[in-house]
Parts: structure tokens; sequence; C-alpha cells
């Protein structure tokens, strides 16, 4: 480290903070780093959520599941029981049989090496049971009211307030005078979203430091307030002698919210324990954690390893019995004289019934991180266990809510596409600020478009994304427990999720894909995550932290240059310090930079903090506050808080002065985070740089004892060639390839300005670890590669220039919820930013809560006019560069049918003409659909900027006519050292050393690709519908064959074929690929009788070299597509069970339950249907074309 220091060129103490930082976990040395790597050990498997439908839960299915799983690779099992789409099953939630059961799987789980992590109640949402009374559940604040006009004397019962389960509780009578405005008759005053602001209801609360002016006539005065509790008897009747003058009398109690563990089984179903106190998730783990812990005894540890809470979906709560002590313990006064603010009333001024609101809130934040999620896990520990928490959505601050955890969770949709990604951005700071090794996710969730349609190859994409954002343990969305051995696709969930289970026809191929995940997991869990820049969350409740949009502009979230983590208020007072001008957090984690939170408020407490961090050292970039949200020591904390900023800002305006020293710190205001950075010395960590309309890639990076650590991602359907750039020297880089397990040192490489420089070729959606050990000094090694005089990779071209003229987001027609964003959209362009999510719009202020807006952008690219419209929640493309594409033909429609297929070429002219390179497939069907409900395709010739280029796409897909030309060579290295140059194309190869010298070699010729043509042999398996074996003169989909049995097919088939290769291909120094091309979804391959592997995922391609020969081969490809097209075959079938309108069934039918085939024919069964007769069917098989290619192979020393 000390090597690199020197190196960097900038401020040791900068270096620091950049590389150091020691890991939560003790850090294996460089060797056992590598062979967990190779070889990752069961804590590094991804989980599944193992959902139980209703009571429908067998012994052999429960082994034969947890025996899938381990087959290929799954680590764990996340059990939740629900009643999504199932009838009653014979073993209750949590009765005798149903613990039984449960002893089960821990016995087997501990026979497989499996853990196990049981939810805490039945269903997916909070914490309750049968077992919760309504004392012991969740509470609200009740009132009823009472107008008195005195003087008179009052003896009477005063109305009960609300009583829900049977249940009230007395909090306190009050009286006072009606304001003299509202008893005139003048419109009341009240506070507005007083459901969201008394956190009756969830809501998200702008904060604000003004509030207009409260005349005194129309507010209630606080020295008025009578407090007649004690005239009051426990019957309610009040005995009280009312002044002269117009009173009211409040009468405030608390009963349930009537809130319930959903969705849950009847029997398990129950209400929801207080969040607010310890007595509530006592009696809630006692009702059925503490009795299965007891239930599986040694194995407790062992196999049955965690509790887990999941997402919040049980609304608010605002009361718990000793609230008031609570109350005035953390905040420092008495709540009483302010309870009827709860109604929206006006007490004293607007002012300070907002601040008393803003304590209250801030109060049920408080007790519920301490007293549920805290408690909880103390609970979880006495017991052998640890706690998992979907730490958001709750009333409180996510991030300190996830700090209880031990592993926090987010989750992430694969429909509809990277939805909930906000919480994935939240998770991961609170994992890293709060110094927990591990961040799970609740993985490719998904509605009810997801339909069995997806599978490895299609979601690997979105994973690697999740791992550049922080998680390192993938918990799938899900996995439904199948009661029966032959039932096929089995029992859903629901609509809900993706379809995980070993009854997925792909599930014996998807070992491979959890290799791969594991290699990453192991990696990802190593050490501590990297970021210069901590941007301090809001103070205030509920609170989710939402990253500037200059930080993320794109959907799905893409991290740039700089790191960044959100911090809670909490973890800023009580776990950070200053340490080498870097804030260090929880011991661990070490950011160069803090970044307050954009709002004019701030706690004296707080402030006080963030000047003590500047005067260690210190710098801070934000905006001075204006006051306290507060009402705690009003109003002397406002003076307070002046007197602060004053002494952190001084003069500092953001204007004309933008830094101010303090102590041995600094604040900034005015700049970006990234400058600020950038005039420290501080380079960003990651940069790379992609030609031709590539997307770049993402990254991560990790730090950990000798090793940096980053993983990089192509998360696009092209492959890419990037000129990528590390914050790291003196150290030889390392490729780490996850999908393999293959370590090699990189041929080429380039150090400078105290980083390495390095092009990475990726294909489509790949991903590597760069590796830097300590180990691996840089000696001489290649810098440069050209073919023909050009670099390799090619160098990006610059952006064209691109200038907003107008922008505007919000409701089309409606001005008062539109704003004008040009100034915004124009900053995302000025960043290098041409795609983004229309909604991160809303960031910065939402037009129109809770409606879907439109953004429309009017610019000009290079001096053309061009227009770019999008909707909430789609991504708005602006474009990068000018194309001239001239369209020599494009055809839409069905594969080798011309009826239904039309000539769209003036379509796709148009939308070049129009500077529309890129756009979904269906966009052709506008107007002219010549397959209604069928899966099309879209051919495309055409020349871009003169050269001859082609493309196709099939319905749902994206088409882009502006794609990067394939890299003509690929470098790698070999075990000893040497530089292995792989061609695909002849040409003059140059490769330029750090020593300076040069070597050239020449490829005067590289074999034409051989083209496996002619008939293919396919074999199908018995018992579903097709024919034993047939024979195809060429490749097509299975969706074509005119026989149904074919045409419907949903398995895997045994393609065979042959094929002759010229003996001048095997020549020495060449190396052959089979490339398969389109295959729907999965191809295990065997040539001449040896294994070449299992190919999961775009490209289908694999090294054959040792198994080609001379002559004649043998080629046996087993293809798997997916389960949609014999489900729809089947809805061409009799109905052979009853089912209610949405697909689910009525009961179970009885030919299931005497385990006979179905009566009508139907080949599968399910319990929740998603498909119908008229659906289009998925295009299935090996599609081609198959090839053999060459490269050429030259090893350079």
């Amino acid at each position: 480290m000390a090597l690199m220091r020197r190196d960097l060129g900038i401020a040791c103490t900068a270096a620091v903070c950049l590389a150091l930082g020691h890991a939560t976990l003790a850090a294996p040395d460089p060797m056992q780093l590598a062979q967990g790597f190779q070889h990752p050990p069961p804590a590094a498997r991804p989980w599944v959520y193992w959902f139980w439908l209703n009571g429908n839960i067998t012994r052999e299915g429960i082994t034969a599941d947890l025996e899938a799983m381990a087959r290929v690779g799954i680590g764990g099992v996340l059990i939740m029981e629900v009643d999504q789409g199932a009838p009653e099953g014979p073993a209750g939630f949590a009765t005798p049989p149903w613990r039984e059961l449960f002893k089960h799987v821990c016995a087997e789980a501990a026979r497989l090496g499996l853990e196990v992590n049981m939810n805490d109640d039945a269903g997916w949402c909070g914490s309750g049971g049968p077992w919760i009374t309504p004392e012991q559940s969740m509470q609200k604040v009740v009132w009823s009211e009472m107008p008195v006009e005195g003087p008179r004397h009052l003896d009477e019962v005063l109305p009960q307030p609300q009583a829900l389960a049977d249940f009230y509780r007395d909090i306190v009578v009050i009286a006072f005078p009606v304001p003299s405005a509202e008893a005139a008759g003048s419109t009341p005053l009240r506070i507005e979203d007083i459901e969201g602001k008394a956190a009756f209801a969830m809501r998200p609360i702008p904060p604000r430091s003004t509030w207009p002016a409260s005349p005194l006539e129309a507010v209630i005065a606080r020295e008025r307030i009578i407090d007649l509790t004690s005239q009051c008897g426990p019957d309610g009747k009040l005995s009280w002698a009312a002044p002269e003058g117009k009173w009211l009398i409040m009468r405030f109690g608390h009963t349930t919210t009537g809130a319930v563990n959903l969705p849950a089984p009847a029997v398990g179903r129950g209400l929801e324990c207080d969040k607010l106190c310890r007595e509530g998730i006592e009696a809630h783990f006692a009702g059925l954690m503490a009795k299965l812990v007891a239930d599986v005894g040694p194995l407790t540890g062992k196999s049955l390893v965690a509790t887990h809470i999941d997402s919040w979906e049980v609304g608010s709560q605002n009361w718990t019995a000793r609230m008031r002590a609570e109350f005035q313990r953390l905040r420092g006064y008495d709540l009483l004289p302010f309870l009827p603010v709860l109604s929206g009333r006006v007490v004293e001024s607007l002012e300070v019934s907002e601040r008393f609101l803003w304590d209250l809130r801030q109060t049920i934040s408080d007790l519920l991180v301490e007293n549920y999620a805290g408690h909880m896990r103390t609970l979880a520990h006495q017991h052998g266990l640890r706690l998992s928490i979907e730490a958001y959505g709750e009333p409180a601050d996510d991030m300190a809510y996830a700090g209880r955890a031990d592993e926090p969770m987010c989750e992430f949709w694969s429909y509809a596409p990277y939805g909930a990604a906000d919480t994935c951005t939240v998770m991961a700071s609170a994992a890293h600020v709060y110094g927990k090794p591990i961040l799970g996710a609740e993985a490719f969730t998904a509605d009810s478009n997801e339909k069995w349609r997806e599978h490895p190859g299609s979601i690997k994409a979105m994973g690697d994304w999740a791992f550049c954002e922080g998680i390192n343990r993938f918990v799938f969305h899900r996995y439904a427990l199948q009661p029966w051995a032959d039932r096929r696709p089995g029992m859903s969930m629901g609509p809900w999720g993706l379809h995980y289970e070993r009854t997925q026809t792909w599930w014996e191929q998807s070992k491979p894909w959890h290799e791969y995940l594991s290699r990453c997991q192991y990696l990802l869990q190593q050490g501590q995550f990297v970021a210069d820049i901590c941007y301090l969350a809001p103070e205030g409740s509920p609170q989710h932290f939402v990253p500037p949009t200059a930080m993320v502009p794109d959907n799905p979230p893409r991290r740039r240059g700089y790191n960044f983590d959100a911090c809670p208020p909490e973890v800023l007072l009580s776990r950070s310090r200053v340490e080498d001008k870097c804030l260090v957090l929880s011991e661990s984690m070490r950011y160069r930079l803090l970044v307050l939170p954009p709002v004019d408020t701030m706690t004296p407490t707080l402030l006080r903090r963030v000047k003590e961090l500047a005067e260690g050292g210190l710098t801070v970039l934000g905006n001075r506050p204006l006051k306290s949200p507060s009402l705690t020591d009003y109003p002397r904390c406002d003076a307070e808080v002046a007197e602060l900023a004053r002494e952190l800002w001084g003069e500092c305006d953001g204007k004309t002065q933008m830094t101010h020293a303090v102590g041995a710190g600094k604040v900034v205001c005015g700049q970006s985070a990234e400058a600020v950075l950038a005039d420290m010395g501080v380079p960003p960590d990651f940069e790379a740089q992609v030609a031709g309309g590539a997307v770049e890639p993402r990254f991560i990076h990790r730090t950990l004892d000798d090793v940096e650590l980053y993983f990089v991602a192509n998360g696009d359907a092209r492959p890419t060639a990037a000129m990528c750039t590390f914050r790291v020297q003196g150290r030889r880089p390392e490729l780490w390839h996850a999908e393999t397990g293959l370590i090699e040192s990189a041929p080429l490489y380039e150090e400078a300005g105290g980083r390495t420089r390095m092009p990475l070729w990726l294909g489509p959606a790949e991903s590597v670890f760069v590796v830097f050990r300590a180990d691996t000094a840089s000696t001489d090694h290649a810098v440069a590669l050209t073919r023909d005089g050009q670099p390799i990779p090619p160098p990006a071209a610059p952006l064209a220039k691109l200038t907003v003229q107008k922008a505007t987001y919000g409701v089309p027609g409606d001005t008062a919820r539109t704003r004008d964003v040009t100034a915004a959209v124009q900053q995302l362009v000025e960043r290098g930013t041409r795609a983004f999510q229309v909604a991160s719009l809303a960031r910065d202020g939402d037009p129109a809560y809770g409606i879907v807006k439109t953004l429309h952008i009017e610019y000009t690219i290079d001096g053309r006019p061009r227009v770019a419209t999008g909707t909430d929640p789609q991504t708005i493309r602006l474009q990068t560069a000018l194309h001239e594409i001239a369209v020599r033909s494009a055809s839409y429609g069905v594969p080798g049918d011309k009826e239904r297929t039309r000539d769209v070429t003036a379509k796709v002219q148009q939308l070049a003409n129009e500077g529309v390179y890129e756009f979904r497939v269906s966009r052709m069907a506008e107007g002219d659909d010549p397959a209604y409900m069928v899966v099309k395709t879209l051919r495309v010739e055409y020349t871009l900027d003169g050269v001859a280029q082609a493309a196709s796409a099939t319905d749902p897909e994206t088409i882009s006519l502006v794609v990067p030309p394939p890299s003509p060579v690929v470098l790698s290295s070999t075990a000893d050292g040497r530089v292995r140059l792989e061609a695909s194309q002849p040409g003059r190869y140059e490769v330029r050393w750090a020593s300076g010298r040069t070597q050239v070699v020449e490829v005067p010729s590289i074999t034409p690709p051989l083209e496996v043509t002619g008939a293919w042999d396919l074999s199908f398996a018995a018992g579903w519908g097709a024919p034993d074996r047939l024979t195809l003169p060429e490749m097509k989909s299975w969706t074509l064959h005119d026989d149904p049995g074919v045409r419907y097919y949903s398995g895997t088939v045994t393609y065979r074929g042959s094929f002759d290769v010229p003996p001048e291909m095997l020549s020495p120094g060449r190396k052959l690929y089979l490339d398969l091309g389109r295959v729907a979804v999965v191809a295990e391959v065997r040539l001449n009788g040896t294994d070449v592997g299992t190919l999961w995922k775009t490209p289908y391609r694999a090294d054959v070299t040792p198994s080609v020969q001379a002559g004649a081969n043998v080629l046996e490809i087993r293809v798997t597509n997916l389960w949609p097209n014999r489900m729809i075959g089947d809805e061409q079938l009799p109905e052979d069970s009853e089912r209610n309108p949405d697909g689910t069934l009525k009961s179970w039918p009885d030919w299931l339950q005497g385990d006979k085939p179905s009566p009508t024919g139907r080949y599968t069964f399910t319990s929740w249907r998603l498909w119908r007769q008229d659906s289009p069917l998925l295009e299935s098989g090996l599609l081609g074309p198959v090839r053999i290619e060459t490269a050429a192979i030259l090893e350079i020393e």
C-alpha cells in the first residue's frame, strides 16, 4: 500500500481515504481469496424465498424441494406462508402438524448443508398473528368532541371514541376555549394533510422552514388548555364547571389500528403487534419463533439460522401505552397540550404545531427502531438466530431501521423492470454505514406479467446491476413449495415473483448460473465498499433517502466516477470520527467528502456535530440551515442554529465566496460534489470510455487487506469494448471471470496519473472482476495495441453538441401541475448523460404527486432539431451522435410465413430520419399488425455511415441500428505471463510495451465461418404431447411446426446433426468456436461425444478446439424452452378444474387429490393460470444459425 500511496500523486491523507479501510470480516489472504473465488463456500450461494401455500405441505415435497435446491447450488431458504391463490391444505399454519413439518425442514436442511431463515409470522408484512391481543397490537390515537357553552356545570358521560376489536383506553380529557374567529363563524384554521403529518397514514412529508402567519384569534392558546382527566370517571362521566364562553371538550384515547398480517392463511392471521413498545414484539416472538426454536432444539444455529421481518405494509402507528413518558424522555417536553394538533387544529401557531408534529413523527421513528427492530434482534440473538429485515416503507428512518438488522434487505423487480431500485440504493448505504457485511435482496420479483417467461440468461444483466448497487446475496423471489412429485409446473405463489422452482423446465440446467452468482457473491462479501462521498440524509420521519439526480441519472441507476453512500443522522452523531481528513463511520467506512442534505433545517445537536467534524479536518459541502425543525428548546434552538451556521459558513454564500475554513477542515457551497473532489486532487475511482454507441459499463469497488477489487459489468445486450480507468497504480491487474472461475493476468494496461488504464472486451451482459493484488507488482507489459494502425479498442468519439431548447415535466395541459425542467435536463446532458428515467425529474420537486407525468424535451444535436417524449417510469434517450442510415430492406412478421409478414422499410427509414436509432420491435405493429397475438420478428438490412449492417429482434425486444462493431481481436494472458492475441479479422497487429519496444504480427487471413446446415434429428421427452422423434430439414421455431404436439411443446429436445470440417481449419495456431446463434432458451452441447458445457446466455458460443476433428463431426444439442407454449396449448383443451375468473382454483380437483392424470388430457397443472388460448406462443428451440468460427492465435513475449 505504501507504493500505491507514493505513486498516486495526491496527498497521502487522500490516498488513505481512497484505498484503505479494514473489512468487517477477517479478510482472506490473496491465495485464499482466489481459492474461495474458484470454489465458493456454501455461505456464498444464493438463496430463495420458499413460499408455503395455505397449508399445502408434504414431507415428500419438502425433501424433493430441498434436494433440488442443493443439487443446483442454492444455499438457503427464507420461509413464508401465504394464502395466495391456493385452496386450504391440511397443515394449518403453526399447528402441531405444521410444526412437525418445520422440524423435518430443519433436519433435511442440516443433512443437505442448507440454511433456513423463518419469517416471523405468516404473510409477508410486519409481525402479527392470532396470539396478539388488541392491547398488544399497533395503536392509534382516537378522540371524541363535545362543544360546551359556559358558564354551566357539566355532569354527563362523554362520547367514547372509536374502539376497534372492542378495545379502548383513555389517554386524557382536555378542554379549551374555541378560537374566537372560529366561534364567530369564520373558516377554522386547520393543518394540511394532518393524516400524514400526525402519522395516521404513511405519507412523505416535505421538510420546510417557513409557515404562514397564524392570527391569534384563529389558534388555540396553549396556556388555556385545561386537563380534566381527574374529573372524569372510568365510565367517561365528566363533572366540570365550564367557565363562560364557548369551549370544546376532547376525550383522547387509543385503540388498535386493526392492522393484521397479510396475506396470511386464516389460521395464522391476527393483529399486528405494537411496534413502539418492547412488550409487543416480545409477545409476538413468544407466539411463534420461540416455539419453533424449542421444537428444533440443537438445529438452531446450525440449519435454522435466522428470522426475518419482511416489507412494511401495515400502515402507520402513532401511539403506545407509554407514549407520553417516552415523548417526554426523547423530546424534553410534554405532548399533552399539543394533542389537539392531531385533529388538525393549531395550537399557538402553525409553526409551533408543525414542529410538534415533526417531533411526534421522530419519536415514533425512535421507538420503532429501538423497541421493535432493535429488541427483535436482541430476542433473535438470545435464541441463537440472526435477524434480517426489509427495512423500508415504515413510519421511521429507513436506514436507522435497517441498522438494527444483522442483514438488511432490499428488493428489485424484473416486472416492472428495476422496480424498487431505490430500496437497493438506500439499503446498501445502511449496510455500509452500520458495518453489515451482507446485503440481501428480494431478487427479480415480478407481477403477473412474468408468466414463466424468465430464465437465468434473461435476468443476468439485471443481477449484475444489483451487484453494482452493493447487493451481495440474492434471495430469489420466489420458489413455491411443490407438495407433489409429478405435477408441473405445479404450485404457484399467486401471480407474484419469478417462477423459480424445481418444476421449471430449465431447473436442472441452472447450476452454472448459480455457480456464477456464488463466485460473485463470495468476492462482493469480502472487504469494504469504496466510496468518496457521504450524503447526510435529512432529519425527520418517515425518511427514505433519495440520492441527487446527478449521481444516479440513468434507469436503472448508474453510479459514475465517484461512488457514494447515504448516512442517517444517528450514525453521524454516534458512530463517526475524522481520521486523516476522512470521515470514518462504524470503524471502517471512509469518505472524503460529507454532503449536507438540501433542506433549510437542522437540529442544533446535529449541526454541532457537523462543526466538530469540520474542525477535525473534514470537508463539508452544502448550504447553511436556517432553523431547527423541532419544538425542543424552541425558540432558543433556532438562535443556536444561526450561531453555529455563522461559525461554519462565515461569509460563504456559494456565489461570491465558495469556501470557508473551519479548524483543520472547510465548508464548501455552490459546487457539485464531483467538482469539490477534483479540486481536492481526488480523481474518479472508475471511468469507462466506449465507442460506437455502446453502453458504458457499471462498476463497484471493494477494498480488503492488500487487494483492490472492482466488479465491472456490461448491462447491454450488445458486446462492448471499453477503455477503463481504475484508481490504482503499482500493481498488475488480473481478470477474474466469475462464469468460469478462470483467473488470468491482464494482458494490456498502462499507468499514468496515479491510475491504471486498460481495455476490457465484454460480451453481451458479460462481467469481470478486475483485481489488483499487492503481490502482483507491475513489470514490463503491453500498453497499447493497433490493427492496421488503428487503436484497439477504438477511442470514444466525442458526444455531439446537444442543446436543450425547452423541457417540461408534468401533467399535459395542466400548467399548474407542470414545471420547467430545461435547466435540470441540460445539466444532465452536460454531465454526459443521454439516457435517464423520466421519474428522476421528480426528485427535485414533484409537480403532481401520485400521478403519471410526461417529460417533453425539445433539443438540437449539432444544430438539428429533435424531440423526445416519455412518461413515468420510462427511460428517455437523447441522441449521442448523428448518423446517416439508409434502410435497404426491413420486414416484420412471422419468419417463413409471407402471408403474415409486412414490408416495413419505409417505417424504419422514417424513424431513422427522425433520429430514432433504437426502438421497440412492437412499434412496427402500429396500424398494421401482420400476425395478431403472435411473436413477430423484425429484420433490417441497412447502411450505417456507409457501412453495410444487419439487425434483427423479436417482440417485445428493443432493436438498435447503431451497434458498436465487433472487436477484431481479444487479448488474454498465458499461465507464464505471455500475451495471447486472438484475432478474428486479418491485419497487421502491433503491440507496444511499457519499456517502449514494439512487436508486430501479421494475420494474413482468417478461415471463413463454416455454417452447419442440413437436416436435424429431434428427440422429444415422452408424455408431453410431441412425437418421439422427427426430422427438421432446417432450423426453425417449434411454434411454426404443423404438429400441435410440437408447436405447444415445453421441455427439453435433443438435436442431432453432423458437419464436415476441412483439415485446413485445424491448422496450428487456430482456435475454433461453436456459435449456436439464437437459442430459446438453454443449450447443453456435446460434440463428438465430449461434453462442451451448458450455454445459458447470449452469446451461445463455446470453445470446441479440443473436440473438433477433421472430416465428419457429430453434434448433439439438448435445447430447453419455457413453459408458456404447453400451457397455452392446454388452454385449447377442455377444462379439468373449477377456476375463478383470475385463474385461481376454487378447490383442489378430485383427480389431483386421487393422484390421477387430468381427465381432459391436459399436460400441465398449476394452481394459478396466467395464459389464455389466444396468447402468443414464444419462439422455442435452436434457431441458429449454427456456425464453426475460427480465430488466429498468436503468443507474444
